[in-house]
């Protein structure tokens, strides 16, 4: 897997909160959909929603540019299955 791979699926196993039920936080979730499956424009808006700089913009399009670039339809596919078997997890 490539590097860009590895660092999402990392990235992905450190959204888990420590919240009372363990689970990953609904906005975080929405956010790594975006940055997975969105396009660049609706990443970047849902980012502007919650920080609205502009070279937090602009570095968050470079990422979201790379991953689009660097990632496969499959490996962002594994990468949400990941989430999702993370956050269904009855030992979380």
């Amino acid at each position: 897997m490539k590097l860009a791979g590895v660092l999402v699926l990392v990235g992905a196993a450190l959204l888990l909160t420590s919240g009372g039920d363990c689970g990953i936080c609904p906005v975080i979730k929405q956010k790594a959909e975006l940055f997975l499956h969105g396009s660049q424009e609706e990443y970047l808006s849902f980012v502007k929603q919650y920080k609205d700089s502009r070279l937090i913009l602009e570095n968050a399009g470079k990422i979201k540019k790379c991953v689009d670039n660097s990632l496969t339809e499959e490996d962002k596919t594994h990468a949400m299955n990941l989430i999702e078997r993370i956050d269904a997890s009855p030992v979380c």
